[in-house]
């Protein structure tokens, strides 16, 4: 009896992976505006980055829980294409340039996650800077930005606190600054109303 693939990926599902070593434009995420004026990353040149993004996650453990693997294998799972990262070499002299003399070389990365209400994508991106940037040693940039993607409903409150977090680095040099946050970033609208939502019958200790 042939086996069901897993949603959540295994060593039993490998052909619904492209490898590390593939670029395949259908199942790669579309760059967005975060990236379009500048120099994206195509080719040998996007695997390369791509490849040491999975060692530096799995270094920081930057995981996709509700897949259950590292999240640099997003870009490769055929199931979900158009999710993941995809990166662009920031050009100096683009109007939304970082000004700043220590970030002359600088990576940016946007994340699409798999779909529009994902409530992983604030802890993702950020575990992600922390990962590029934490690990700094290890690749070319002074400065790795990273935000979402603006398909996702909280895109405008994630990558008001990505900017953040890449100023406070650049003014400490810590990956580890908690930006300001409210409650709601990172929920979705259902989960918010549940939250919300007073007891409608008996003890609000009751087990259900």
């Amino acid at each position: 009896m042939p086996s069901i693939p897993s949603p959540f990926g295994g060593d039993d599902d490998e052909d619904l992976f492209d490898g590390y070593d593939e670029f395949v434009p259908n199942d790669t995420p579309t760059p967005g505006p975060f990236l379009e004026p500048h120099a994206v990353l195509d080719g040998l040149d996007h695997l390369a980055f791509h490849r040491l993004t999975r060692e530096l996650f799995e270094e920081r453990k930057v995981y996709d829980m509700t897949f259950n693997y590292n999240l640099a294998r997003l870009n490769l799972d055929t199931r979900h294409k158009n999710a993941g990262y995809r990166y662009a070499v920031e050009r100096g002299d683009a109007d939304d340039a970082i000004d700043d003399g220590d970030a002359e070389r600088v990576l940016r990365a946007e994340f699409t996650p798999t779909t529009p209400f994902c409530p992983q994508t604030h802890t993702l991106t950020i575990g992600s800077f922390r990962a590029w940037n934490g690990l700094s040693d290890r690749h070319e940039y002074d400065l790795v930005r990273v935000r979402a993607a603006p398909m996702h409903h909280q895109s405008t409150e994630i990558n008001d606190q990505l900017a953040e977090l890449e100023e406070k680095y650049l003014e400490t040099e810590n990956v580890t600054v908690v930006p300001e946050e409210s409650d709601e970033v990172g929920s979705n609208p259902m989960e918010r109303s549940m939250e919300n939502e007073s007891p409608s019958r008996g003890s609000p200790d009751a087990p259900f």
